[in-house]
């Protein structure tokens, strides 16, 4: 059997991949080396790292892990992450892929009593590999992702097929002309603290990954697919939108409104120019909005796909037993 390798830094990590996990190689943000770089010091960088890699021929595989306890594993993600997944490269096809993942799987079964995996939208790959390897392994549906597929519709299409009650919203409140709408592609120090200054003026908890986040605009901005919107009352902020848009799809990372300006609607307002941008002028195929069961998503978006966790346990630690019990009654009781 092949053996994984480990590694227990990020820097090891780039030394040992160089720039094959990089934009220009890799589509999905959340797959790059540098969303790894950013997210882990900035947002866990107090629990160890740990990622294997598993090559065969020219083909690899690499699980970014956390140990957030002894013989004990999470996916490298938190609430910003929209999924998580193995990252493959060398185009191995479906049975080398299910092969390494595997080998990767048997090595950790010998030191590790329980992994958890979330947010996968395809669990079933996985899944299946670590029960091959001799896991125990529970599925269970954990939230969903909104999708907009936009099929080739300009903005009016789409508006038009939206809700009566949003169409009115909108109309009501714009005619009102209170708020002054931007779209920013280029991240300045100013616009930044016009951000932190309406997420501290939100109904949200404190933000937690602002450093994170000035990060991630900062290095989209450089890359040009940033999209950072703010409504704006009398030259203040007091709505703002962060979105990137690379490769065809908009991703919707943060927004946020001052609660003064409830019965204004701004974010309702700003959303309404962030989707016309995307769709008539960025001409994406598809606005994703995250992870999150949020009820306003309905009425912008057309489809929910489900995610999933995956809680595996290593049935040769009776440390296990009682955790994976647990956590198959709480699977059937929903």
């Amino acid at each position: 059997m092949l053996v994984p390798r480990e590694y227990r830094t990020l820097s090891e990590v780039r030394s040992a991949i160089g720039g094959r996990m990089d934009r220009v190689h890799i589509d999905s943000l959340f797959d790059r080396l540098d969303w790894f770089e950013t997210l882990h010091p900035l947002c866990l960088g107090d629990t160890p790292l740990r990622v294997f890699q598993q090559t065969e021929d020219a083909c690899e595989a690499w699980l970014f892990l956390l140990a957030p306890s002894a013989r004990r594993l999470t996916a490298l993600a938190n609430w910003y992450s929209f999924a998580w997944s193995p990252i493959f490269l060398g185009a191995p096809d479906a049975r080398q892929q299910a092969r390494q993942l595997e080998n990767i799987a048997r090595h950790l079964l010998r030191e590790q009593a329980q992994i958890n995996l979330y947010p996968l939208a395809l669990p079933g790959p996985l899944i299946g590999a670590f029960r091959r390897a001799g896991w125990f392994a529970v599925q269970r549906p954990m939230g969903g992702r909104y999708l907009l597929h936009v099929d080739g519709r300009d903005f009016a299409t789409y508006w038009a097929q939206r809700p009566g009650r949003l169409r009115n919203q909108v109309r009501r409140k714009a005619r009102q002309g209170r708020y002054d709408l931007s779209i920013h592609d280029k991240l300045t120090d100013a616009l930044w603290q016009d951000y932190v200054d309406v997420q501290a003026h939100s109904w949200k908890a404190p933000e937690p990954g602002l450093d994170f986040l000035r990060v991630l605009a900062q290095r989209e901005s450089d890359a040009g697919t940033l999209r950072l919107g703010f409504a704006r009352l009398d030259g203040r902020a007091v709505a703002t939108q962060l979105w990137t848009v690379e490769h065809g799809t908009a991703l919707i990372h943060k927004l946020a409104h001052d609660s003064a300006q409830d019965e204004g609607s701004p974010g309702t307002l700003l959303s309404h120019a962030m989707f016309a941008h995307a769709i008539d002028q960025d001409r994406v195929a598809t606005i994703d909005y995250g992870t999150g069961d949020n009820d306003y998503k309905r009425e912008w978006m057309d489809e929910r796909i489900p995610l999933h966790q995956i809680d595996l346990f290593n049935p040769r630690r009776a440390s296990s037993w009682i955790p994976a019990a647990r956590t198959c009654i709480s699977a059937l009781v929903g």
